[in-house]
Formats: C-alpha cells, structure tokens, sequence
C-alpha cells in the first residue's frame, strides 16, 4: 500500500491515512473508531504532511497516547511504530524508510521512561494547577499521598526518584520545576473544567473525574 496507514492490532484492519488530518477516538463522530472503554470520545489525531504522519494527543483522556510505550504530546512517526491510545494498541506502516532530522520541532519526545504509579504521582503533583491552563502551585508531597491513599513518605521515595529521571537538580521550587516540565513534555495536560448544573449533575462530575477533570458548579465552586 503506497498510502501511510495504521493497522489495528485487534482486528487487523487496515485504515489508510488519505486525508490531511485523521481523528481517532470512541466516539461516533471519530474516523478510526476504536470500541475500548479506555479511549476517549475524541482521543488523538493523526495529521498527514506529505508522505509523513505524526500523532498528537488531544488531553482529553486520562489514559493518554503512547508511541512505542511512551506517553506523548505530538511526535512523528516512524515505519513500524506501536501507537496505544488508551489500552487500543495499533501500527503504523507505509512511511518513507528515510531518515529524519533529530533536530525536528516534531521530533521524539526526550521524556524519561517512567512507570504507571510515576505517571499518577505526576498527575497528583500537576492537579492544582490544571483547570483553566493557569499554572499555580503544585501539590505538596501530604496533599498527593492524600490523593491516592498511600503514605507521605511513599511520594516523597517516588518524588525523588522522579527528580533523577527528568534531571531536577535540588534547589528552591524544585516540585514547580518538575510540573512544569512533565506538562511541557505532555505526560500531565490541562483538562478544561467541566460545567455542572444548578443543582450538580452526579453522571457528569462522575465522568469529570474519571478523566482527572476538576468539576465546577455554578459559581466557581470546586469539588474534587
């Protein structure tokens, strides 16, 4: 096949990627629709430049996008590379076999490999300041081993072994300087806030957090 494709690795289908940019999510509305809880309405989008594609992950599912096992923002593919979206696991093929330029704008990620419980202690770390693409004060260690149920000192092992990997040498605001470079490499993403009723609408606060969403109610009161 001449045209760039992905392959769904459940099925096997094939889908060619004719058209410029390619939506890939749940939804009904979405071009490649994958059937898996774990992907979002509207997931990612694959956008064709030429005889090349790259992917870009759209922040709306907790799960995220993967390339080759690593969590993403936007990067170009290569021949053979494994996209997961969600647990939807898929392949690109048909890309030019020529090499790009490592100094590509689009070019791999330079995030560290970090694990699922790394991956939720950034996501507890980043919260805060997560709703409406205002940057504050990140949680302190207390406040995200009160997030997920674990011990103070739990976080700070995993704080600090997550400083070695993202190279954040000590000194003042050193939990900042980590949030601020796990959100530009686009393992956390800000989520918009989700509306909620008069009265508050259960299923959508629900679905709000189940996406790592803060839920508002009408006057800007947030609940967690």
């Amino acid at each position: 096949m001449d045209t760039p494709f992905l392959r769904i690795e459940d099925t096997g289908e094939v889908i060619p990627l004719a058209n410029e940019v390619t939506t890939v999510g749940r939804g009904r509305g979405a071009d490649i629709r994958l059937d898996d809880p774990s992907v979002s309405r509207l997931h990612a989008e694959l956008v064709r430049r030429g005889p090349y594609i790259y992917v870009t992950d759209l922040g709306l599912s907790h799960n995220g996008t993967r390339v080759n096992g690593r969590p993403i923002a936007r990067r170009l593919l290569d021949e053979g590379d494994v996209l997961s979206f969600g647990a939807a696991r898929c392949r690109i093929g048909g890309l030019p076999a020529e090499e790009i330029s490592a100094d590509s704008g689009m070019r791999r990620s330079a995030a560290p490999e970090v694990t699922r419980r790394e991956i939720d202690v950034l996501t507890a770390l980043c919260r805060p300041a997560l709703s409406d693409e205002a940057f504050a004060t990140p949680a302190t260690a207390a406040e995200i081993a009160a997030d997920l149920v674990v011990t103070e000192a739990a976080v700070k092992q995993h704080l600090l072994r997550l400083y070695q990997k993202f190279r954040i040498v000590e000194g003042v605001n050193r939990r900042t300087r980590l949030a601020n470079e796990v959100v530009a490499l686009g393992l956390v993403r800000p989520m918009p806030l989700a509306d909620v009723g008069d009265a508050g609408d259960p299923a959508a606060a629900s679905e709000a957090r189940a996406l790592g969403q803060p839920v508002r109610r009408r006057g800007d009161q947030r609940v967690q």
